[in-house]
């Protein structure tokens, strides 16, 4: 049976609840991600920004700010006031076809991983499209 710890992402990029909007979309334009995992300093999950909560507290283009305006706006926002904290989180041992169900089922695009409450990996999309090539390049 393959797990979750087999094919999640190790290597995490995280923030602290307390960094701004403008913090995380920097970041996260930066490093091509979608989903970024808030932990505390001693790596206790908290919650999860994503790109779409980042795009929902974004001032409209149509308000017509300079882009500097925009940046100003979205620093004074902590992450901690968009974060969604009610997260469906799996250990690392569980099945990989039972965290696939759960992905198409909820239509979530990633699933953190935790042990005893720490931040081990994140389960997403990516991670299966890898897992699906490596096996249509073994046939």
């Amino acid at each position: 049976m393959l797990t979750v710890a087999e094919i999640m992402s190790h290597q995490l990029i995280t923030l602290s609840p307390f960094e701004s909007v403008q913090t995380a979309r920097t970041l996260m334009e930066r490093a091509r991600i979608r989903h970024l995992p808030l932990v505390t300093d001693n790596g206790q999950f908290v919650g999860i920004v994503t790109q779409r909560d980042i795009f929902q507290v974004a001032v409209s283009q149509l308000a017509d700010l300079h882009e500097t305006e925009q940046e100003a706006i979205e620093a004074a926002i902590p992450l901690e006031r968009i974060m969604r904290t009610e997260i469906l989180t799996i250990p690392p041992s569980y099945p990989v076809t039972e965290a696939a169900r759960l992905l198409l089922a909820h239509k979530f695009g990633c699933l953190p991983v935790l042990e005893r409450g720490v931040l081990k990996g994140i389960l997403t999309e990516s991670d299966f499209v890898s897992l699906a090539l490596s096996l249509l390049l073994q046939c």
